[in-house]
């Protein structure tokens, strides 16, 4: 009898040593995966354990983990099915992730992380921040009160720490800051590098969908309901297809333009400004920048409208999904045709773009450098036509690799691309 109880015992034993290896096994066992890790400290122990069992508790929901206000080293770390690791310096991955960008980056991602939990399916502000732009930056969270992810770009020089610390006292002003706003420092010497710091806003945001937005523009309406309450923009935005267009408007007096607190707030009160011809389209000198958001149409809609006026220098302000959707060349440096390349490239990819109904966005006034703003616009407008005809051969030769170049994915492709001289020949001979 002993023997068998001893026996059963020991059996016990191994179906629990079996079921713990299994669950070992399941827990390591998946395709690698991409994650940022710190040298190792109890704060970031502390910091993982918390994240994880927000995780587990919502796989919905990220949680930032720290507020950094130190320089740290950082890397990324693969783990593969087996359970083996590897990790690669940041600066060297950051070094291919921007390898078109002006020498080697040096990003410090989450300088600042925001204290808040955000949702999934939220929608994180991603723009780019120079030291002369800080309180706009400042106004533009407290007024969203959503999530932000901000490139601020400082001069590696002897200026500095002034600058760094003028960003600190920003960010401790006002708790609703830390609450929303993660910054992702770039020191460098490369000015106005445009894309490449958006695409470092958008690589860092953490939430699923994003929107392209300079800092300069006032959040009038609260799109994010707007959007949550739509199922049509929703099923647009989730189809990972669409980007929703927030039009955008300037006061035709730029005295007007200068008291956000003046602006209105609802579609009624900008239609009775635009009826006093007091305020127009963002930019209407340049037409193709925003007239395909036809906004004579935008006037008396009550339902999202698809753009079908597309033409390669429009330069609408989006909210679209981050995975899967392109990101900005890097070869723009300074003014002109950068955001433009930006969006043409999202379009011919297979993303529409469809126009809130009742969401707009109006500019601060900010004064530009108009002669550097002229040269280089020059510079980039070559730029940007050598990039369409490389970017219409990449993805004609993408669709027609995956046999989607007939197909309505396609279409914009097939469309922007036909208006290139001599691009149907090319395309013909590459069957």
């Amino acid at each position: 009898m002993r023997t068998e109880k001893a026996h059963f015992h020991r059996l016990i034993r191994y179906v629990f040593v079996v079921y713990v290896l299994i669950s070992l096994y399941a827990l390591v066992g998946r395709d690698f995966r991409t994650t940022l890790f710190q040298d190792a400290d109890s704060n970031l122990q502390g910091r993982d354990s918390t994240a994880k069992n927000n995780a587990a508790s919502n796989d919905k929901v990220i949680s930032s983990t720290s507020w950094a206000q130190t320089d740290q080293r950082v890397a990324a770390l693969w783990i593969n099915s087996q359970g083996e690791s590897n990790h690669i310096p940041n600066t060297v991955l950051s070094s291919k992730v921007f390898s078109e960008s002006m020498g080697n980056p040096n990003i410090l991602p989450y300088h600042y992380t925001a204290r808040g939990t955000f949702q999934q399916n939220d929608i994180t502000i991603c723009t780019m921040v120079t030291h002369d732009r800080f309180p706009v930056l400042a106004r533009l969270v407290m007024n969203y009160k959503g999530p932000v992810s901000a490139a601020i770009h400082v001069n590696d020089d002897e200026h500095k720490d002034e600058v760094l610390a003028d960003l600190q006292k920003i960010v401790d002003a006002n708790p609703l800051i830390k609450q929303y706003l993660d910054v992702h420092l770039i020191l460098d010497n490369y000015d106005r590098q445009f894309n490449m710091w958006r695409n470092v806003a958008k690589l860092y945001a953490r939430t699923g969908y994003v929107m392209m937005l300079d800092v300069d523009f006032h959040v009038c309406t609260d799109f994010r309901a707007s959007i949550h309450r739509n199922a049509k923009a929703m099923e647009l935005l989730e189809s990972g297809k669409a980007a929703l267009v927030v039009p955008a408007f300037e006061f035709n007096s730029q005295a007007d333009g200068e008291d956000f607190r003046t602006f209105p707030t609802t579609k009624k009160e900008l239609l009775d400004v635009v009826a006093k011809d007091k305020i127009d389209v963002f930019h209407k000198f340049w037409a193709n920048g925003h007239g395909a958001t036809n906004y004579t149409k935008w006037y008396s809609a009550s339902r999202p409208y698809r753009v079908n006026t597309y033409q390669f220098s429009y330069e609408p302000y989006i909210i679209y999904k981050k995975e899967g959707s392109p990101w900005c060349d890097e070869r723009f440096i300074g003014y002109g045709s950068n955001k433009a390349a930006c969006l043409f490239e999202i379009y011919i990819s297979g993303i529409d773009y469809w126009v809130l109904p009742q969401d707009f966005l109006i500019h601060q006034t900010h004064h530009y450098p108009e002669v550097t703003r002229t040269k280089e616009r020059r510079y980039n407008r070559n730029v940007y036509e050598y990039f369409r005809e490389e970017a219409c051969l990449r993805y004609m030769r993408m669709f027609k690799a995956n046999k989607q170049w007939g197909q309505p994915d396609s279409s914009n492709a097939r469309k922007e691309c036909a208006k290139i001289p001599g691009f149907k020949s090319t395309a013909a001979g590459l069957d």
